[in-house]
């Protein structure tokens, strides 16, 4: 597949990585100092991730934990910026450790920049990690 050319054909392809579990591909989509946040991160989660290294560390677990299925109801919408999209999505699958459904609504916005993604803040509902084996970061073991 040839490099995608916009942040959105960037972002489709992200995804398509992450359903195929593939997540040392999905970071090589990261600028080596790109940033990724999480404005409704609950205390004790991380809320900004610096760089590639801490991004793949964060995602290094998810497929052991999220087993993703699809991502229905995916609307990208271009903003003023032309490398800033606002992603509207829902992810779903099941959660590996107890089977039980998965399914949570993201947006984010997300900036890209020479091909790499620099900028993710993804506005996740933290409350979903209350469920047993929500957990793919492994941050609270």
């Amino acid at each position: 597949m040839s490099a995608p050319t916009s942040p959105a054909d960037l972002y489709r392809h992200s995804l398509q990585l992450l359903l195929d579990k593939d997540i040392a591909a999905w970071v090589a989509l990261w600028a080596e100092d790109g940033l990724m946040e999480f404005p409704f991160a609950p205390a004790g989660r991380p809320g900004r991730l610096e760089g590639r290294e801490a991004i793949a560390a964060y995602m290094c677990h998810y497929p052991d934990h999220i087993d993703l299925h699809d991502f229905p109801d995916l609307r990208i919408h271009q903003t003023t910026e032309p490398e800033t999209i606002v992603v509207e999505m829902r992810g779903v699958g099941r959660l590996v450790q107890s089977d039980a459904p998965f399914d949570m609504t993201y947006i984010a916005v997300v900036t890209v920049q020479d091909g790499k993604i620099t900028s993710y803040r993804d506005y996740w509902n933290p409350l979903a990690l209350q469920e047993p084996g929500a957990d793919f970061t492994g941050s609270s073991r």
